[in-house]
């Protein structure tokens, strides 16, 4: 995700969700904090010989 101001306007367009300009400061700063994060996960280097967890079925 390279412009996530533009992520949050067009998300919230989408999704027809009203964003209050003076809110949306915050939520694009969350949202940089979630893609920090989620670059942690997903750039997290595994070796080959992982396999995969089973499906989860209750």
């Amino acid at each position: 995700m390279t412009n996530i101001e533009e992520y949050v306007d067009r998300t919230a367009e989408l999704i027809n969700l009203p964003l209050n300009p003076e809110h949306r400061p915050g939520v694009v700063v969350n949202f940089e904090r979630i893609a920090a994060i989620a670059r942690l996960v997903t750039e997290f280097p595994l070796p080959h010989e992982i396999e995969a967890a089973p499906v989860f079925e209750p």
